[in-house]
């Protein structure tokens, strides 16, 4: 029986209040008041000109490289390490995704593997903040104005996050979030696409409402998706941006005390580079070697303590391993990386009886 969950959401605000008046208001599905605020609440929160609602993190990737014009033939460069949306919307595009390897300690892309990886059909590189922690954004921006391609954002883990003082999400061409359950604030699904570029903004609502044409009623002039969000889910979303600043500082103190709990341990908690904020979606930790990883999660859940495994590296898996690759990196805090339960809820008692418990598996 689980005790701690990896996580749950905080739902102590508004969310009920705010629902509750979708619902008086029968305005519960993609129009309606909240999502107007949902949007311009978020992207004032992190510095953008423009944010659309949309109805999961998954689609707010592929809606972002539409509005792009990826497409077939082209190549987007993605992190291996990476949850397998970020590379599946690729795919479905028809582009093609080349991976690159992770560098230590900040587990982010391998800027001289990106370099490595350019070719004259690269159509976009997509940063992924894995984790929380930010990639190296004056680096990548830095090469792709070089090289004349797109900057994608994959934010879907760092909303808060930030590079250099400057919330990721605001460095790319285009960028992405999610709000699923287990986000740092969540709709119960949903997601968000915000640019600073209008024409990429009208782009991604003009797909994202099924194509529909603003001079006509019931007129598409383009084959469009369904990629709304409800009114309901907005709600919740506008409920939990009043209370993120709390969600995030909180879960910077539990990240805190789980570094102080394993330090001079041969356990190793996710790195923070000097130059970011680190919002710690997940707390994370490599083990000494990848054949107790499991036995570690086995130990824990026989104590009521859930845990994950990091994400294993997408070249890896059946439908992205027909050509055969080596990201060293990648592969190793693939095989020997932890996710600890890392929700605000979490009290400091629960997160010094996870580390004793770890602590105690090593002895």
């Amino acid at each position: 029986m689980i005790r701690i969950p990896i996580y749950e959401p905080s739902l102590s605000g508004n969310e009920k209040k705010y629902v509750n008046d979708c619902l008086d208001s029968t305005w519960i599905s993609s129009k309606g008041k909240y999502l107007q605020l949902f949007e311009d609440r978020f992207k004032n929160f992190i510095g953008v000109k423009y944010a659309t609602a949309v109805s999961n993190g998954t689609v707010a990737i592929h809606l972002a490289l539409i509005a792009l014009g990826v497409g077939p033939e082209d190549e987007v460069i993605v992190p291996t390490l990476t949850y397998i949306a970020s590379v599946n919307a690729i795919a479905y595009t028809g582009a093609v995704p080349v991976f690159v390897d992770s560098v230590e300690p900040s587990w982010q892309m391998d800027i001289e593997d990106v370099k490595r990886k350019i070719t004259a059909k690269t159509k976009a590189i997509m940063a992924v903040h894995l984790y929380g922690h930010p990639c190296d954004m004056k680096s990548l921006k830095e090469l792709c104005i070089e090289k004349n391609i797109f900057l994608i954002e994959d934010c879907a883990e760092a909303i808060g996050s930030m590079f250099e003082n400057k919330h990721v999400g605001t460095f790319g061409d285009i960028s992405t979030f999610s709000f699923f359950g287990n986000k740092t604030i969540t709709t119960g699904e949903g997601g968000m696409v915000v640019t600073n570029d209008e024409t990429l903004f009208d782009r991604a609502v003009h797909f994202k409402g099924q194509g529909l044409a603003q001079h006509r009623q019931y007129w598409h002039d383009v084959i469009g998706y369904n990629y709304r969000m409800t009114n309901i889910c907005a709600a919740i979303g506008y409920a939990q941006m009043e209370q993120i600043e709390y969600f995030i500082d909180r879960k910077r103190e539990i990240a805190n005390l789980y570094r102080e709990q394993f330090l001079n341990t041969n356990i190793e908690f996710h790195h923070e580079a000097e130059n970011v904020k680190h919002t710690y979606w997940m707390c994370s930790i490599l083990v000494p070697d990848d054949k107790s990883r499991d036995d570690l999660r086995s130990y824990l859940s026989n104590k009521g303590i859930e845990t994950r495994p990091l994400f294993y590296p997408v070249h890896t898996m059946p439908m992205y391993s027909q050509k055969f690759q080596r990201h060293a990196i990648a592969e190793k805090l693939g095989w020997r990386g932890i996710n600890l339960p890392s929700f605000p809820g979490l009290t400091n008692e629960q997160v010094i009886e996870i580390c004793t418990a770890v602590k105690d598996f090593y002895k």
